[in-house]
């Protein structure tokens, strides 16, 4: 095994990390809602002979406390913290996709002095979403589950290495894969985000930040421009051929891309 858990704790609340060791500037990886922290295996493993690199299983997630009482959006953030402060990772780099985005965004904001960079992948600020948590509640009601195999999970999950992605975050019990989360506290994860914008928390983060979209983003265009007319010195860059999991779909070209970012302030 590339990587070592660790095993965290913050308020009776398990947090699991993949920490891939390596020198430097340290970097935490955030996965997505419903996601896990072996999605950025492809990531950390290119990564990490230069960097020091930590995938986490967030709260709900994986490995992770699977029923957390509290899942705000505050708890996510003080989770990364958490994981910052027992790890000892000074001054990290969070890069995020989608909600893990949305998470890494939110420490920036509230905790500048302990972030070094941010990237978001396919994330952002976004807009009030009241039919948000239905529309993932149906999503995930679709899953025929429980699988049969984990390649028939991938064939439903997506094409390529994004249904083997997601399909990796699957656990097998009594010969058949399930999730690694509850349905429930998916829901209630982005109960916050469905009442309301997060665009004073975008305007208070001042590290460097690079936006990396798909091509087929789930970030409309005028929210894209808006992020960069309120901070001008941000980096967006946008991946042809790709779409939400864009992690998963061209790795090698999001190395490129963090590589560069990462050299700009090394």
């Amino acid at each position: 095994m590339p990587w070592s858990e660790r095993m965290l704790l913050r308020d009776g609340v398990r947090i699991a990390c993949q920490d891939w060791g390596g020198p430097g500037q340290p970097i935490v990886l955030l996965h997505g809602l419903a996601g896990h922290a072996g999605e950025w295996n492809a990531t950390a493993r290119r990564l990490s002979p230069r960097h020091r690199v930590v995938a986490v299983d967030q709260r709900g997630h994986g490995a992770s406390e699977r029923r957390p009482r509290d899942v705000s959006r505050a708890a996510y953030v003080a989770d990364v913290i958490t994981v910052i402060d027992q790890l000892e990772l000074r001054r990290p780099v969070l890069v995020g996709q989608s909600l893990g985005g949305h998470t890494a965004m939110l420490t920036a904001a509230a905790h500048p002095e302990r972030v070094r960079a941010l990237v978001l992948i396919d994330a952002g600020p976004g807009g009030a979403k009241p039919d948000g948590p239905s529309q993932i509640g149906g999503w995930l009601d679709s899953w025929p589950t429980p699988f049969a195999s984990r390649e028939a999970a991938a064939q439903f999950l997506g094409r390529g290495p994004v249904g083997e992605g997601w399909a990796a975050g699957l656990e097998e019990r009594n010969g058949a894969w399930w999730p690694h989360f509850d349905r429930d506290v998916m829901v209630r994860s982005l109960a916050e985000n469905a009442q309301r914008s997060f665009w004073d928390e975008w305007r208070q983060v001042s590290c460097p930040t690079l936006i990396v979209l798909a091509q087929s983003s789930i970030i409309p265009p005028q929210e894209a421009d808006e992020m960069l007319r309120q901070r001008p010195t941000t980096v967006a860059v946008s991946i042809p051929r790709t779409s939400h999991d864009l992690h998963l779909e061209q790795p090698e070209t999001l190395h490129t891309l963090l590589t560069g970012f990462l050299n700009e302030f090394a």
